[in-house]
């Protein structure tokens, strides 16, 4: 896992979201480290929605050059 200053790119925090939703999902689920996997995964979907915000934005940003 990144250090707490790297902040993961996209398809990165998409696949640890992912291994995150299997092991919830498992039969063997560590209740210990249950509400530490929750909130990671709660800071990656943060994290995503920023990542699809800022894109969005920079290509209205474009598309608003194209057409001015």
């Amino acid at each position: 896992m990144p250090d707490a200053t790297e902040q993961p790119g996209y398809a990165a925090a998409l696949d640890e979201l992912d291994k995150i939703l299997r092991e919830l999902e498992g039969a063997d689920v560590d209740v210990d480290h249950l509400a530490d996997r929750v909130a990671r995964a709660s800071e990656l979907i943060t994290l995503c929605r920023e990542k699809i915000s800022n894109a969005q934005i920079k290509i209205e940003q474009v598309t608003a050059d194209l057409d001015g």
